[in-house]
């Protein structure tokens, strides 16, 4: 098998802070079999049965080429693997190797964890993660768990500009890393999902290192607008049966796309009254991985993911003239209590129990249409925000009549500006339509009772629209631009002369980039204490980083 040195882009060698997971059959000694003869998408966990992700993430993507979009009526058939001796991989996914992963029993020498997969690598601030392989390392090698940390400007890693650049007036909406670490997931006007590996460079030894630019690994096309997408909850790159992501787009069911090819793997469809196809306004998988919960209009309906197709359970949020109405903009689980919310761009949230989507609370506070939800790893908090509403609101389960505290964002569109928190829910991060990133520590509040802003700077001049942390390493991903409207020119000779259009966007700066950024603990030398703007390693193009 080969190593990590000579497989830069698989990012199974990526650190983590988990324990390795239990013993599973391991994908990188298995084929995938695409005449398999389900058709139905694998049978997820039971119910009760907690998140079983890999804490070594394996890479979930291998292929750079652009599909069209796929037959959304006929379903694409599962992943299946030939488990027992090593045999080669798919020839369109050879690219990357899957290596040593944590789902291998102890007892399996190929499957044997290296140093870093096991406890992590201790990098500093101007050192990249050494690429070794052996044997287990021992547990006192001592603390080796990655915790973010923002008392300085975070440092750039890498970033792709270019291919979004290709096609006028295109800008990104949005950003989300895997569940596992493993790779990212953006979505663009173009309607296209793409998704990024971890930067090879980030494994490589040295004290100073050239990052080059980005490029997606695989490109899904959607047919119209992209309304929103989403991970598999339980998604693992170490069980290619979990690597799937879900979209919904103007006028189009809900397609779930493998993460390893991006072929369509199976589709669900809603129907309205008049049995017409009608599209989901959100999407969000449950956190035992057994259903899909789409928002629409006053409704939201249920999917089993085990039986694609059109049954589905109707859940109703408006009803007799009450309840929550308008379209159900997005939807977030409660890690720790039987419930989800559902945001509505009605201005109005909902709180409704798992099982039979029955209301427990209605709650308002927004001045816009909810665009996205947050809970808080201990499943009592969770916060909202809107658009074209300057803040994010904290609400807490046991007292929601009323929101705990706010903070202030600039969101002056209808732009789903996107904020994240943590794995540990101390940190929350958001964008801004002025472009900047605000950081609060949730675990300081200020003497008003709400946190303090730890630190805000400004990836570009245009948009942030996307925050993301990454589950396991310090790594923030953002992405920005937005759409821009041409401004009447100046009247007058002077520019009748020059043949001037009546309307132009040549004074509009535009930035449309994914940005990679380090936001670990060591205090990094190479940042002055002055915190003064800093140009990233990866060139000319993107990565200045300025402090507000």
């Amino acid at each position: 098998m080969k190593t990590l040195e000579t497989q830069p882009l698989a990012p199974d060698c990526c650190p983590s802070d988990q324990d390795p997971a239990p013993a599973h059959p391991s994908p990188h000694a298995s084929s995938m079999n695409k005449n398999a003869d389900s058709e139905l998408m694998p049978p997820p966990p039971e119910r009760g049965d907690p998140p079983r992700l890999s804490p070594d993430p394996v890479a979930g993507s291998a292929v750079s080429q652009e599909l069209g979009e796929g037959d959304p009526v006929s379903l694409s058939t599962p992943l299946e693997t030939e488990f027992g001796s090593p045999s080669e991989l798919n020839p369109r996914i050879e690219e990357q190797e899957l290596s040593e992963n944590t789902s291998l029993p102890a007892e399996e020498a190929n499957g044997s964890l290296s140093e870093e997969e096991a406890n992590g690598p201790e990098l500093g601030s101007g050192e990249a993660m050494e690429d070794t392989s052996g044997e287990p390392a021992a547990e006192d090698e001592g603390d080796t768990a990655w915790n973010y940390s923002f008392s300085q400007l975070p440092r750039f890693l890498s970033g792709s500009w270019s291919e979004f650049s290709t096609q006028p007036e295109n800008f990104l909406k949005g950003c989300k890393w895997a569940p596992d670490g493993s790779c990212i997931l953006t979505n663009s006007a173009d309607n296209i999902l793409r998704i990024y590996n971890l930067p090879p460079e980030l494994y490589h030894e040295g004290e100073q290192v050239e990052y080059a630019e980005m490029v997606p690994v695989l490109r899904m096309v959607e047919g119209d607008t992209i309304y929103d997408y989403c991970w598999y909850s339980l998604m693992s790159s170490a069980q290619p049966d979990t690597s799937y992501v879900a979209s919904s787009s103007r006028e189009n069911p809900i397609h779930i796309w493998d993460a390893f090819t991006g072929e369509l793997r199976a589709s669900f469809r809603a129907y309205n009254h008049l049995d017409e196809l009608t599209a989901a306004h959100s999407l969000c998988f449950s956190p035992d991985g057994s259903q899909l919960f789409c928002g629409f209009n006053r409704t939201v309906r249920v999917f089993s993911t085990a039986r694609p197709g059109r049954d589905c359970e109707v859940r109703a949020t408006f009803a007799k003239k009450q309840g929550q109405s308008g379209i159900i903009s997005c939807i977030a689980f409660s890690p720790a209590q039987p419930l989800y919310a559902c945001g509505s761009y009605g201005r109005s949230l909902g709180l409704y129990a798992w099982d039979d989507g029955s209301p427990l609370a209605l709650l308002g506070g927004h001045q816009g249409g909810i665009t996205h939800l947050c809970f808080h790893p201990d499943g009592n908090r969770f916060f909202s925000g809107a658009r074209k509403d300057a803040e994010l609101l904290c609400w807490d389960l046991r007292q929601s009549g009323y929101p705990l505290w706010s903070l202030g964002r600039e969101v002056t569109t209808n732009q789903r500006i996107y904020f994240d928190l943590d794995p540990t829910g101390q940190f929350l991060v958001s964008g801004s339509t002025s472009g900047a990133v605000s950081v609060w520590d949730t675990d300081g509040p200020g003497n008003d009772g709400k946190p303090e802003p730890v630190l805000s700077f400004l990836p570009q001049k245009d948009c942030t629209n996307g925050v993301s942390l990454h589950p396991s390493l310090p790594l923030l991903a953002t992405a920005s631009g937005q759409r821009v409207f041409p401004e009447p020119t100046e009247s007058g000779d002077e520019g009748e002369e020059l043949g001037l259009p009546l309307l132009s966007t040549r004074h509009v700066h535009l930035e449309c980039r994914l940005q990679l950024w380090w936001c670990g603990g060591a205090p990094d030398s190479s940042i002055p204490d002055d915190h003064q703007g800093e140009k990233g390693q990866g060139g000319t193009e993107g990565g200045v980083g300025e402090l507000i």
